[in-house]
């Protein structure tokens, strides 16, 4: 069982990034899906997840209205979607499920957003 997180990158304040995490060992449709994020010296923060199924998701107040989760199931791929871009944003992004009743996280992506 493993997840790769891709797609972060620097870009500017009011930018956009999609990010990507793909699963391997396991189906999408039956474990949820989660982001979370890592700034120095701040606490982590789940920023958004998906349900197995598909039909819940989850967005923190700091990211609600401006990134949007989604699944391609044939790839075996979430996706956060990341639009409107703040400052505050900056962070390492990790995608986290739990399988089995083990977390398991894999590598994280580097968000970085400029004033």
């Amino acid at each position: 069982v493993q997840l790769q997180a891709s797609g972060g990158g620097l870009t500017q304040a009011g930018g956009s990034l999609t990010l990507s995490c793909t699963v391997s060992g396991f189906t999408l449709n039956r474990y949820a899906i989660g982001w979370f994020r890592q700034a120095p010296g701040k606490e982590r923060e789940v920023v958004s997840c998906v349900t197995g199924s598909g039909a819940s998701t989850y967005y923190s107040d700091s990211v609600k209205g401006r990134f949007t989760i989604s699944r391609d199931l044939a790839k075996n791929t979430v996706y956060l979607q990341m639009n409107s871009l703040e400052v505050e944003d900056t962070a390492v992004y990790y995608c986290v499920t739990s399988y089995r009743e083990t977390t398991i996280r894999g590598q994280g992506t580097e968000v970085t957003v400029s004033s």
